[in-house]
């Protein structure tokens, strides 16, 4: 049986959400944030999840999902505005039950 996982999403006007994650479902961090209207349409996720934007870019506030990004989501945040160390692309974190408490920021539109 498959359960969602809570997650603490910030969005960009600074108010704190909390928000049940489907783990069976295939979905990622950006889709979520999608689903539940936590950004305006036609900010986040205009690549569709390619890791080609980086309008999906946010951060990790605590240590349940590790940093570091894989080499794609690297080379997109190189080019990308507002980064910081713990920035990484939403659609590239997927929902599974270790993301359980995971607390991001959205990142300031590009």
């Amino acid at each position: 049986m498959s359960q969602d996982v809570t997650i603490y999403i910030t969005d960009r006007n600074g108010v704190r959400h909390e928000v049940q994650a489907p783990t069976d479902m295939n979905m990622n961090v950006m889709e979520v944030i999608r689903s539940y209207e936590l950004a305006e349409e036609g900010t986040i996720g205009i690549c569709g999840g390619m890791a080609m934007c980086a309008s999906c870019q946010c951060y990790v506030l605590n240590d349940v999902v590790p940093i570091e990004p894989n080499p794609e989501e690297e080379a997109m945040l190189w080019e990308a505005y507002h980064v910081k160390e713990n920035s990484r692309l939403g659609c590239q974190i997927h929902i599974t039950e270790a993301l359980e408490g995971l607390e991001i920021e959205i990142a300031p539109e590009q």
